[in-house]
């Protein structure tokens, strides 16, 4: 059977984080990234972060309920990994800014946490 062209490119080109107040996840996500200028806010919902590779877009989800209480469904599997070139700063840093962590730094590879929301997110050497 032969295998038809595909119109969808095969590379991400954004993930969506579930947040419940845009305002309150931007200024936590500049302070953990290191990012300097505050992004924009879109639309009252959407805020994209200034990052390299696929982009990271934090979103109130009005249309996957985040109108609902509560707020949107967060993610209980690592979303996304954020590279380090020195892990064991990395995990200190986190300590320092009181990010819950999930795990300690594990097969010194990688270490996991959560955001403000619940999100679980993955820190890897890189």
């Amino acid at each position: 059977m032969a295998v038809k062209a595909s119109p969808i490119q095969a590379r991400v080109a954004g993930i969506f984080i579930p947040v419940r107040d845009i305002e309150r996840a931007r200024e936590w996500y500049c302070r953990i990234l290191g990012i300097v200028q505050e992004p924009e806010i879109m639309n009252g919902h959407l805020c994209p972060l200034p990052v390299d590779g696929p982009g990271i877009i934090l979103d109130t989800m009005p249309m996957w309920g985040g109108q609902e209480e509560g707020g949107p469904s967060t993610y209980e599997t690592p979303a996304a990994m954020f590279p380090t070139d020195d892990l064991d700063a990395a995990y200190r840093f986190m300590q320092e800014q009181q990010v819950e962590l999930a795990t300690g730094i594990e097969f010194n590879h990688w270490f996991a946490f959560r955001d403000p929301d619940g999100n679980l997110l993955m820190v890897v050497r890189g």
